[in-house]
């Protein structure tokens, strides 16, 4: 790692085209673990102008299962099930906060083209006889943790969440009556020996209501969004040599989905660590714990947010790969990046070691942190680390590994 240098993480908010799109694919995955909790589901989101379609694959007996055909027309849809779907898109769309000419809860056009899940990925998934439940794809998975926050997530990134997370409280609140849901943030902060010591520019990019982009109404968003900024980040990072950058196109009155389509998957980055650590490729919204995308990307995020608040590294890189339809991963890999108390050869056996983790196999994750619940609408904006843990919401953020760590490397 070089001591001295600039980095710069960014995040979207909410009304973002493409969170719209994971909002609503991990709204309909709440939905089926709700009906079911082994249910399967792929489900992939397009918002454009008006409109919202959903399409992909689902396995969820109370809502659809193909052995009944005596239950719909065609589609196998239980009675009701179709109505249920459209009006939670409906719901989400309207919690947001779109009631846009272009992009309205009531108004939008809905398509739903979710069908059964393929009996080919099923016999590979499911536990039958010997074989034991295996993962629900190949790939490689990373979770990644740092000392530069409090929640241990890269400061870019996390002052990134924040300044938005507050500007959409405030715009559902009516503190920000001129806000509208789209928008965009970027932190760029200057490290000396590793830590964060400045921040050298702020771009933050929001709609607005008609008008706010000259005159008295452009300085009032532009000084309510410093205001925003001066509250979020820590007390001496911001200075008269701080760029910002505030809706630096001009008029930013349409957006959202009417503005640019969404898709479900498109800001992996913002959803992980801004860039900060490596990104295995998957995304996580719309699809159930089964997939390893989603579930190993959270072991991985606990394990190495355990090490470091254990006090084992300042920083923790950690990689788990896995096959289609096998249990066991193929390999585990840290790397605390030379900030480590111990070996990292012996971080990797003590996690091997630990019973509670049942070797790391799709079910043991699931198992562990609790993930076959409707707990994942609200990870998909501002990010699916560094929230906090509270109930069933963010298990993967709980610190509650550091005295097992602990003592297997016998610290």
């Amino acid at each position: 790692m070089r001591p001295n240098y600039l980095f710069t993480s960014e995040s979207v908010s909410e009304g973002h085209p493409d969170k719209v799109s994971d909002q609503i694919s991990d709204a309909i995955v709440d939905l089926m673990l709700s009906k079911d909790p082994e249910a399967r589901v792929a489900c992939e989101t397009m918002t454009t102008t008006d409109r919202v379609v959903l399409a992909g694959e689902i396995r969820c007996k109370p809502m659809y299962d193909e052995g009944r055909a005596d239950w719909a027309d065609n589609d196998y849809w239980a009675p009701g099930a179709g109505k249920e779907i459209e009006e939670l898109v409906r719901q989400v769309v309207r919690d947001i906060g779109y009631e846009q000419d272009g992009f309205h809860w009531r108004t939008l056009r809905f398509e739903n083209y979710l069908h059964g899940q393929s009996s080919e990925i099923a016999q590979g998934v499911d536990a039958s006889g010997n074989k034991d439940e295996g993962a629900g794809d190949q790939g490689i998975m990373f979770g990644f943790a740092c000392d530069e926050t409090p929640d241990l997530m890269p400061a870019t990134l996390d002052y990134s969440h924040k300044i938005l997370h507050r500007m959409a409280q405030d715009r559902k609140s009516g503190a920000a009556p001129f806000l509208e849901p789209d928008s965009k943030s970027q932190v760029t902060l200057r490290f000396e020996g590793g830590k964060p010591v400045a921040c050298t520019a702020i771009v933050v990019s929001t709609q607005h209501g008609k008008g706010y982009h000259e005159g008295e109404k452009e300085s009032e968003l532009k000084r309510y969004v410093k205001n925003i900024v001066a509250d979020i980040l820590p007390e001496g990072l911001l200075s008269d040599d701080t760029v910002y950058h505030i809706n630096p196109t001009g008029a930013f009155e349409i957006g959202g989905p009417d503005g640019d389509a969404g898709l479900t998957g498109r800001k992996i980055i913002v959803d992980t660590y801004g860039g900060a650590a490596p990104h295995g490729g998957g995304a996580f919204s719309g699809k159930d714990p089964t997939k390893v995308d989603r579930s190993a990307a959270y072991i991985t995020r606990y394990l190495a947010k355990n090490i470091v608040a254990a006090g084992l590294a300042t920083r923790c890189t950690i990689q788990l790969a896995y096959a289609i339809g096998v249990g066991k991963p193929l390999s585990l890999y840290v790397d605390t990046h030379r900030t480590g108390t111990v070996a990292d050869e012996r971080l990797e056996e003590a996690i091997r070691s630990l019973s509670k983790l049942g070797g790391l196999t799709p079910r043991a994750i699931r198992t562990h942190l609790g993930l076959n619940k409707p707990i994942y609408r609200q990870s998909a904006a501002y990010g699916h680390f560094g929230r906090a843990a509270e109930g069933d919401a963010f298990p993967w953020e709980r610190t509650d590994l550091v005295d097992d760590l602990k003592s297997a490397v016998n610290v």
